[in-house]
C-alpha cells in the first residue's frame, strides 16, 4: 500500500462515524467504530451492542470495509481488512476500549461498560491489509444499492383514520 493509499484510508476512517463491513458471510452491515492506532476498532455481539452475527468475522479472517465521505455521504474508499479479535483486559484491548467508550452514545451502564464488554462482547480491530479496492478515480459505475435487511423493527402500518383530523384541525 502506498503512502497516499494509507493516508486516504486513515483519514476517511477517522472522519466517518460509520463503516460498512462485509465479512466472508452475509451482506455488508453498517457499524459504528473509532479509528485507533492504524485500524478501525469496533465492539459488538452482546445484547446491548451492535450485532456482529452473520458477518463471519473471525480472528485472523478477512473483511471488506467501505467508508463514506463525510462531506458528500457517498462511498469514498473500499479496502481489504484483516480481522484481529482483542483479548479482554489485554493492553491493546484496554486502549481500544478507552477510545470506544468515549464514542458509545447512550450507554445504560457507562461506568461499568468495559466490564460488560469483557464479559459479553467482542472487540475487533479491522486493520488495512492491502491497497484500496475502490478509491477516487477507480470507482465502479454501478450503484451497489441493496434492499434493506429484514428486521422485526419494521412497523409500517396504515395510519389510524382519525389521525389526519387531529393533525390538521384548525386551532381556535
Amino acid at each position: 500500500m502506498t503512502l497516499l493509499d494509507q493516508t486516504l484510508v486513515e483519514e476517511a476512517g477517522k472522519k466517518s462515524a460509520l463503516i460498512w463491513v462485509r465479512g466472508p458471510e452475509g451482506p455488508a452491515r453498517s457499524l459504528w467504530h473509532v479509528w485507533h492506532d492504524g485500524a478501525a476498532c469496533l465492539v459488538g455481539g452482546g445484547p446491548l451492542e451492535q450485532p456482529l452475527e452473520g458477518l463471519g468475522l473471525t480472528d485472523g479472517g478477512t473483511a471488506t470495509v467501505s467508508v463514506r465521505s463525510k462531506d458528500k455521504g457517498g462511498r469514498l474508499v473500499v479496502w481489504p481488512a484483516r480481522v484481529v479479535e482483542l483479548a479482554p483486559h489485554g493492553e491493546r484491548w484496554t486502549a481500544a476500549v478507552g477510545e470506544l467508550k468515549g464514542k458509545r452514545l447512550n450507554a445504560p451502564d457507562f461506568d461499568t461498560i468495559a466490564d460488560r464488554w469483557a464479559r459479553e462482547c467482542r472487540v475487533l480491530r479491522l486493520e488495512p491489509a492491502g491497497a484500496p479496492v475502490q478509491q477516487p478515480g477507480s470507482m465502479p459505475d454501478d450503484s451497489h444499492a441493496a434492499p434493506p435487511l429484514p428486521t422485526a423493527a419494521t412497523t409500517r402500518r396504515r395510519i389510524p383514520a382519525g389521525l389526519p383530523k387531529l393533525l390538521f384541525r384548525k386551532r381556535r
